[in-house]
């Protein structure tokens, strides 16, 4: 049997024949440094309207929400620019004169700010510290009933407060709480106890406040984090049981890191709102007795834009909490890269 080796003319490969067989071995280095540079394949035109209009239905379906977008969040950011004039809506933007930052300076100068700083941090503390961790506690509760009809029955009802208004919630805690017939007060004074003025006592406010928002919100928060968990496998809890380990070190080993990356991205969200309480919940809740404690920004640029029509002024004052917001949120996704998490851009 003989064998030998036929160079190709084109010096990029060698075959060697054994008999009747042939085998293709790879080519030496030097026939490769002879090798001319592979052309690049011509760049095709118009490749981004090519994938805009092969992707068409997904946009079309995503156009409602950029229209939404554009039109309530990013149109309306020009207003802004009042917020360095003294406005008048007789005279328009064009018109009105131009003051600077001296709407900032009375805002940052005056006794209310650090009332409204006080009373904004404080509150929003709070829940962080006691809302945001309640849909989480909820959905590993609900994800550990193994009964289904149970667990959507539960799962139903906890999401029933999120699609009623505020007007709705704070009506019930009135009915509930007031001294004048409430249910709550009456059954203390039928214990031989005395009459709590819930909603006019200021040491009260915060408290049903935060209430109030774990009620309403955390039921429907829990969906973000139930869903977060039907991705973690299976065979990671079935490794687990034979190991050994029960509900909660499973829960504590498996389940909690799988969803912490959502955890994440949503705390990077509330830090966002660190500051955006909301106006509606608080003006409800708020009166004479307890405005003290309980007027917050989004209170005061109602107050003061509205009902006083200082428009240059509660401008400034809303300008002031969303670049807050902004620092916030950037702060806490970089915060969040540091420590190896994806965050949120």
């Amino acid at each position: 049997m003989r064998s030998y080796r036929k160079k190709h003319a084109d010096g990029n490969r060698y075959r060697d024949r054994e008999g009747g067989g042939m085998t293709v071995l790879a080519s030496p280095p030097e026939a490769v440094a002879d090798l001319p540079a592979a052309p690049l394949p011509p760049r095709r035109k118009h490749s981004r309207w090519h994938a805009l209009w092969r992707h068409r239905a997904l946009y079309l379906m995503a156009l409602p929400g950029i229209v939404y977008f554009l039109v309530f969040k990013y149109l309306p950011m020009g207003g802004l620019v009042i917020a360095f004039q003294d406005y008048s809506p007789f005279r328009g933007i064009l018109a009105s004169p131009w003051v600077g930052f001296a709407h900032f300076i009375r805002f940052f100068t005056e006794d209310t700010f650090l009332m409204l700083l006080g009373n904004t941090v404080t509150v929003s503390l709070l829940l962080l510290v006691f809302s945001f961790p309640v849909p989480i506690i909820l959905a590993l509760l609900l994800n550990e009933v193994r009964t289904k009809m149970f667990q959507r029955s539960v799962q139903t009802i906890i999401y029933l407060p999120h699609f009623m208004s505020w007007v709705i919630v704070v009506s019930l805690f009135y009915v509930l709480l007031t001294t004048d017939g409430g249910s709550i007060n009456n059954l203390l004074q039928s214990w031989g106890l005395g009459k709590i003025p819930f909603l006019t006592d200021p040491t009260w406010l915060r408290p049903l406040y935060v209430m109030q928002e774990v009620w309403k919100t955390a039921g429907w928060g829990t969906i973000i984090y139930l869903a977060a968990m039907t991705a973690v496998d299976l065979q990671l809890y079935e490794a687990a049981e034979i190991d050994g380990a029960g509900r909660w070190l499973q829960t504590w080993h498996i389940t909690l890191p799988a969803i912490r990356p959502t955890i994440i991205v949503m705390f990077i969200l509330a830090i966002g709102d660190f500051l955006e309480l909301g106006f509606e919940h608080m003006f409800l809740v708020l009166n004479s007795l307890n405005r003290q404690v309980g007027e917050i920004f989004d209170t005061y640029v109602f107050t003061a834009g509205i009902q006083n029509g200082q428009l240059s002024y509660a401008a400034a004052v809303g300008m002031f909490k969303g670049l807050v917001g902004l620092v916030l949120v950037v702060a806490a996704n970089r915060l969040a890269k540091r420590f190896g998490e994806e965050g949120v851009f």
